[in-house]
């Protein structure tokens, strides 16, 4: 395993939900990883307390959370995005929308898809793999962008 594996190994795990990661392979070589991740603490309009005292002091990180605005919704959109089969990763990784950088995409918006095909890559770990339709329809939302990394879980490609 060369440095670039290794880096991209770390730039994966900085990325994900996973805490610590330790992975061994046949030749011998052993990797630990451990992330140190800082709990956030969300205050919604309140005073931040004062502390008063001698003794050092470690305060969490602060975030503000802003009231959302409501929003109407029509009613059709709801039914059709009740309506949607969404294709989710199965894994963290990288997604492809092609088979090469030189080859057209698996798929594009308006395609119609039928269950069994072939509609991306998820790269993991230097293996390629194939992400599989579960469902028939048609490609009516590609949710992620070429060589972004995807979380497990996180929808792919919505068809209707």
């Amino acid at each position: 395993m060369d440095y670039k594996d290794i880096k991209k190994l770390m730039d994966d795990m900085g990325n994900s939900k996973l805490d610590s990661l330790e992975i061994e392979f046949p030749e011998g070589i052993k990797i630990s990883m451990k992330k140190n991740t800082n709990k956030e603490v969300i205050i919604t309009n309140q005073a931040p307390n004062i502390i008063e005292g001698s003794a050092p002091l470690t305060v969490p990180v602060v975030k503000e959370q802003k009231e959302k605005s409501l929003v109407k919704v029509d009613q059709k959109e709801m039914q059709d995005e009740e309506n949607l089969k969404i294709i989710k990763s199965p894994m963290v990784g990288t997604f492809y929308a092609s088979s090469a950088p030189n080859k057209p995409p698996f798929v594009k918006l308006g395609d119609k898809v039928k269950k069994g095909q072939v509609v991306c890559i998820v790269e993991a770990m230097k293996l390629m793999n194939e992400i599989e339709s579960e469902f028939d329809g048609e490609v009516v939302e590609i949710c992620v962008n070429n060589e972004d990394i995807v979380e497990y879980g996180k929808p792919l490609i919505k068809l209707k």
